[in-house]
């Protein structure tokens, strides 16, 4: 009897560019200072992304543009969503429950927690060239600092998966 092996290789594999964004302000600013600074159209989506995380639902902003010209994708998503969680704690006795809420910070992708944007860039046609997108990123005077991730270092890269 023959033996068939199969075997399962991530065909989910997308080829694009991650740039990392510390900055502080909201993301619609980001956008903004992004659209001005660096000559992007971003435009927020229709839909946010959403995840369910531990019973929590988290929603991360997302902005994207569309380069026909050069055939790239660009998406400007955040890394960190707060929301709160409902804490009920029961005596058990004749007193009324307490009830609290707690903070609980949910990252896109938990092993970079200190960056507050990804940038996502996809083409289909050449490569960016991200140094020099990351110069134009930290001219912006809001912007902490931005630079490239070797997208081989990204655990959780399924997250980065919008579409």
């Amino acid at each position: 009897m023959a033996l068939h092996k199969l075997v399962l290789d991530d065909d989910f594999s997308e080829d694009y560019s991650i740039v990392a964004i510390h900055c502080s302000d909201e993301a619609y600013k980001v956008a903004f200072f992004l659209n001005k600074y660096v000559s992007l159209r971003l435009r927020r989506c229709e839909l946010d992304l959403d995840f369910s995380n531990s019973g929590l639902d988290v929603t991360f902003p997302l902005f994207q543009f569309e380069d026909t010209s050069q055939y790239t994708h660009y998406h400007l998503v955040g890394n960190k969503c707060k929301s709160k969680e409902a804490q009920i704690q029961s005596s058990g006795g004749l007193f009324e429950a307490e009830s609290s809420e707690k903070t609980v910070i949910t990252y896109l992708l938990p092993e970079l927690k200190t960056v507050d944007f990804f940038l996502k860039i996809s083409s289909d046609y050449k490569a960016v060239a991200l140094k020099k997108l990351s110069l134009a990123i930290n001219e912006i005077k809001q912007v902490i600092s931005a630079y490239p991730v070797p997208t081989e270092t990204i655990k959780s890269r399924n997250n980065l998966i919008f579409d």
